[in-house]
């Protein structure tokens, strides 16, 4: 009966999740979008502290205002001509946070131990090793992009393109070793290079980030901060499988479908392909 309410109300905060996306696309509207979206999120994560029957909430406490503390200080600071450069630093900062969760759940799993996992109604281990990897494939690419995309936006770094020798053939080396690295571990998650994988593909995700974004210029900054901002969201819906939660893995989906449709958009506006901006 208690899991049955848990999901009744993770749907109620995905409708608001839903009314709120819809309501940024008005001026008018928009601030009330921005409310009624972040109700639902404070509705979801307290529907998931009692799920989890979380008592201790010194941690959570404290990374809520540290977190509010410097948010709120850098959002005041910034100006509105500085907001793209912002906007570029919660998406990267949001694919960490998803890193971070595939990076804990798998140490937790490992020192539980797989077999132990199963046990407690986990997802098969194939499955949730194949979710981990893209949470922390897309999470560290949406980290270093953005990282590199504020960089340029602000001025701390050049806004021409950055160009090199075979810059192609490398990052698709980079993104087979990548497949190659994902597939061993989702067949063997419990070998003893189960770990050394994962920071294969962390690293190898944090080096196509940074060599994905230089070669593009500033101009087409905008579009590239929408369609990492639409890559943060896919990367919490995948630590959404990891944890097996449903409101992150639906607000995820949202998050990364809105930012593909206005990098589409962005596009089309400005007169080029998603495939000339990128390729």
């Amino acid at each position: 009966m208690e899991g049955t309410l848990i999901n009744l109300v993770y749907i109620i905060a995905s409708a608001l999740f839903i009314f709120g996306i819809k309501m940024l696309g008005s001026a008018e509207t928009a601030r009330r979008g921005n409310t009624i979206s972040a109700i639902g999120m404070l509705i979801a994560v307290a529907a998931t502290l009692k799920d989890q029957q979380i008592l201790d909430f010194t941690w959570i406490i404290a990374g809520i205002v540290v977190g509010a503390v410097i948010g709120g200080v850098w959002a005041a600071r910034a100006q509105m001509t500085g907001m793209p450069e912002l906007v570029a630093l919660f998406n990267g900062f949001g694919g960490l946070a998803s890193v971070l969760v595939g990076w804990a759940e798998f140490d937790k799993i490992q020192r539980m131990g797989w077999e132990a996992y199963s046990a407690t109604g986990g997802a098969p281990a194939w499955f949730t090793t194949l979710a981990i990897a893209l949470a922390l494939l897309i999470g560290g690419i949406t980290f270093t992009g953005s990282l590199i995309a504020y960089a340029k936006l602000s001025g701390k770094m050049g806004g021409q393109p950055t160009l090199f020798p075979m810059q192609k053939l490398i990052n698709f080396c980079v993104m087979a070793a990548i497949v190659v690295a994902t597939i061993a571990w989702t067949i063997r998650p419990d070998a003893g290079t189960a770990y050394t994988l994962l920071i294969v593909v962390l690293s190898l995700s944090l080096l196509i980030g940074i060599l994905g974004v230089v070669p593009i210029g500033g101009g087409d900054m905008p579009v590239v901060i929408s369609l990492l901002n639409s890559c943060s969201g896919l990367a919490a819906s995948a630590a959404g499988f990891v944890v097996l939660n449903n409101v992150l893995i639906v607000a995820g989906c949202l998050v990364g479908a809105s930012g593909l449709i206005l990098t589409v958009i962005m596009c089309k506006a400005m007169n080029r392909t998603l495939g000339n901006v990128l390729f």
